[in-house]
């Protein structure tokens, strides 16, 4: 007599493991003022960065089905990009983009760190610009109580329709923030602007793997 072997259970995702996290930040408040966000610069102390990158051009026109644009719009949409050994989005997969919580978890060396950040309006957009429209699609998402640092940071998708460009842009704005545990804040100044340009680095690569990956009919990330 044959035995059939015991059908292992598949373990939770992720999400569903963080749930009582989840529900935390969701009460969670920002850790700075939203409404002065226009205000920071580095004249008082807010540390501005810019980040930007091309991705396969299109023809010219609206972004194309199943394009440059619109795989990088899901790979944005997904949050996939980062790189997962540093930063790993938690997030129920049928929250609204807007005003969606998040849980970013983030790792260093021998650490594991549990953030909360809370996405902010979504962009949806044709703008003008010096050199002609273009059709802007992306969110920013700010930090909750127990960041270590405080601010805002926007991802976009831009098609230049006139020449079919397409580009991916990051504008951060952030300032340290309250570390009241003296080991973690003397790690945070030492390598924190460190980690940050780690992940804006390393998330460029990975949008354009992933939107190279998309337009070949690959499935998996880089």
């Amino acid at each position: 007599m044959s035995l059939t072997p015991a059908t292992v259970p598949k373990p939770p995702a992720l999400w569903q493991q963080q749930q009582a996290r989840l529900a935390t930040y969701t009460k969670a408040h920002y850790n700075f003022d939203l409404d002065r966000i226009s205000e920071y610069n580095a004249a008082n102390g807010w540390r501005v960065d810019d980040y930007e990158t091309t991705l396969p051009a299109e023809a010219p026109g609206p972004p194309a089905p199943h394009g440059s644009w619109q795989a990088a719009q899901e790979v944005l949409r997904n949050y996939t990009f980062p790189p997962p050994d540093l930063i790993t989005g938690i997030f129920a997969p049928d929250a609204p983009l807007e005003d969606r919580t998040m849980i970013l978890r983030g790792r260093f060396l021998l650490f594991t760190f549990w953030f909360g950040v809370r996405t902010g309006k979504v962009t949806d957009e044709t703008r003008n610009t010096p050199t002609g429209p273009e059709q802007v699609w992306g969110y920013s998402y700010s930090t909750l109580e127990g960041h270590f640092e405080r601010g805002r940071i926007e991802f976009t998708i831009h098609k230049q329709l006139n020449s079919g460009q397409v580009t991916f842009h990051i504008h951060a704005v952030s300032q340290v923030g309250r570390i009241r545990n003296p080991f973690y804040w003397l790690g945070f100044k030492l390598f924190g602007r460190m980690l940050q340009r780690r992940f804006a680095r390393e998330s460029i690569r990975r949008m354009q793997d992933q939107v190279a990956a998309a337009l070949k009919g690959e499935a998996g990330t880089a």
